[in-house]
């Protein structure tokens, strides 16, 4: 074994390269947090070859002196913090002095800056690890950083570089994530000589909208929640615009993009019961707290961090997340819903039908109010209509019905035009909810049966009922043993009152017998009462009279997350009339 010895501070430097600048997203990632640490209000980003070529950031934030330079591509100098209780509180998104050092150690670096009460600029190189002296040079008040080929001693590391379409693609993901971060500061991006990126500082909604597209802004909802020292402000995609993969997941903790476990596991919570299968929210939030309650010194490349209090800031975020995804229909989240979130501000028009017969599903006030006093009155003595005109008054979000379709679908008027409901879907999800919130209350109501539901059941049912029949009692069930081979339903929850109670039953017991009944009162609560929901939904090919219909819009109106089922599938569509004009060329 040879000798101990210290390391040279190149290869030291080397090494920390490794970790901190792996690859050129990676360094991009600090220059960019360099440059808005110095206050910069306009950054350029030049790259060419994937950044292995040539890496630039360019500012106009407060600049470095002359004899700061060399210090600049120090290890461990920086302006940032100076003691422990600095350590502890970093408002800065750059603290370790690490960066500028490792990624001079493993390129060509030239550095060129003036302060903004200077003459002229400076400018200092380091090749390899080797620092010149300050040489003055021209260059407008600001920084810039200019790196050429990187890793070009280190082979290994070059080695393992990815095609240059992947290394930009990882440059573009890091520039999107500064850029989302600061609004309020202008970004450009070239890469091999084309422009790619030009973002002017603007508000933080329409920077997302700049860099995400509008079809992400119109398919989420906006969040602002405030508690104890905390804040959470930003946007969650729509259940329904849910994504096969996890691009489009944005969450920035004081400013600084994070992906943390605590936040992650929040966010699932919140979407848990409204996301379909597989798929993957799309949000871009913004956490700000008390830099003294947060470590951001966890890993050097600062994606991680720590929380003081991560319980209080994980219900604080599940909370304000699940709020603004339970809107209901009647409190303005009828834009929920593809095909909803692009209609047009409600607005009079025309339409008019004619000779549709209906039956009196609301009184005469309400059919007043949608069609007119005339019509009304024809509605509600059972005569044909001549022609329904709309009058702009305001009338409920979903409409009134109009008719069933294939015996599976609503059709309804509101102002906005054609509103197409799945009806199993959308009763699903107001059981559930009416469930759950029973549950929350204690237990959920029984309704007695007059005839009790006999059915055979396996000595293993058998044996759940009997073992936990306070459990089936919290969750609105009376199930006794008849035989060892027979088992009675006595009572089950009033909404499922007109439910198979056999077969739901069985399936309850199938998730106690499973998961356990700790287990099913707990995390497992929602799962069973989704199951249990979807037994009472009304099922297709079931005939609805238009009041029946309307009972249902009406209990849309008022049910949270009423815009998707409990598997995630949207249960309604707005079509608007300049829609149906376009299908039919009408105005052409």
């Amino acid at each position: 074994m040879t000798a101990i010895r210290v390391l040279p501070d190149l290869l030291i430097n080397q090494i920390a390269a490794g970790e901190v600048v792996e690859r050129p997203a990676a360094a991009l990632k600090e220059l960019l947090e360099n440059s808005l640490d110095a206050g910069a209000r306009d950054i350029s980003v030049q790259l060419a070859s994937g950044g292995t070529r040539l890496l630039k950031v360019s500012d106009d934030g407060l600049g470095i002196g002359k004899d700061d330079l060399p210090l600049a591509l120090a290890r461990h100098a920086t302006s940032k913090i100076a003691t422990l209780e600095d350590l502890e509180r970093i408002a800065s998104l750059g603290f370790r002095g690490e960066a500028l050092a490792s990624i001079a150690a493993v390129s060509d670096l030239t550095l060129t800056s003036r302060r903004r009460d200077a003459k002229h600029a400076w400018s200092i190189t380091a090749e390899g690890g080797t620092v010149s002296d300050p040489g003055p040079a021209a260059h407008d008040p600001g920084t810039s950083v200019e790196v050429h080929e990187l890793y070009f001693n280190t082979p290994a590391r070059r080695k393992f570089l990815k095609s240059e379409a992947t290394e930009y693609a990882h440059c573009d993901e890091v520039f999107k994530r500064i850029a989302l971060a600061r609004p309020d500061v202008a970004f450009r991006l070239q890469h091999n000589g084309r422009a790619q990126w030009h973002v002017k500082a603007q508000s933080p909604d329409e920077r997302i909208s700049a860099l995400l597209g509008d079809d992400f802004s119109a398919a989420a909802l906006a969040v602002d929640a405030q508690s104890t020292g905390l804040r959470l402000t930003g946007l969650v995609g729509l259940p329904a615009a849910a994504r096969g993969a996890r691009d489009a997941q944005y969450c920035f903790v004081n400013g600084r993009f994070v992906r943390d476990k605590v936040l992650a596991h929040a966010l699932r919570q919140a979407y848990q019961d409204v996301l379909h299968h597989d798929r993957h929210p799309a949000f871009v939030l913004f956490v700000e707290l008390d830099p003294a309650r947060v470590d951001v010194n966890v890993h050097p490349a600062k994606s991680e961090v720590r929380f003081r209090d991560s319980q209080a800031l994980h219900q604080f975020v599940f909370h304000a997340v699940s709020r603004a995804l339970a809107g209901s229909v009647a409190g303005g989240a009828t834009d929920t819903v593809p095909g909803a979130q692009a209609r047009p501000a409600a607005v009079p028009y025309s339409a008019t039908q004619y000779r549709m017969p209906l039956g009196v599903a609301q009184s005469a006030a309400v059919y007043e109010t949608l069609f007119g006093r005339e019509r009304a009155v024809l509605a509600e003595t059972h005569a044909e209509i001549p022609a329904l005109t709309e009058t702009g008054a305001e009338i409920p979000a979903l409409g009134y019905a109009l008719a069933q379709l294939a015996g599976i679908y609503i059709l309804a008027q509101n102002e906005h035009g054609l509103v197409i409901v799945d009806m199993h879907a959308a009763h699903e999800r107001i059981v559930y909810e009416r469930l759950k919130t029973q549950l929350d209350a204690d237990r959920i109501a029984m309704q007695p049966l007059l005839i009790p539901v006999v059915f055979n059941a396996g000595r293993i049912d058998v044996a759940t009922a009997e073992d936990h029949a306070e459990t089936l009692a919290e969750i609105g069930f009376e199930i006794a043993a008849l035989s060892p081979t027979a088992l009675a339903v006595r009572a089950v929850p009033i909404a499922l009152k007109d439910a198979d109670a056999g077969a739901l039953a069985r399936d309850v017991l199938a998730e106690i017998r499973e998961f356990g009944a700790s287990r099913v009162l707990t995390e497992r609560q929602n799962a069973l009462l989704s199951t249990m929901a979807c037994h009472a939904a009304v099922r297709a090919n079931r005939a609805l009279s238009i009041q029946e219909m309307n009972a249902l819009l009406r209990e849309m109106e008022a049910t949270e997350r009423s815009g998707q089922c409990n598997h995630g599938r949207p249960t309604w569509h707005q079509i608007s009339v300049a829609e149906l004009d376009k299908l039919f060329m009408r105005g052409r």
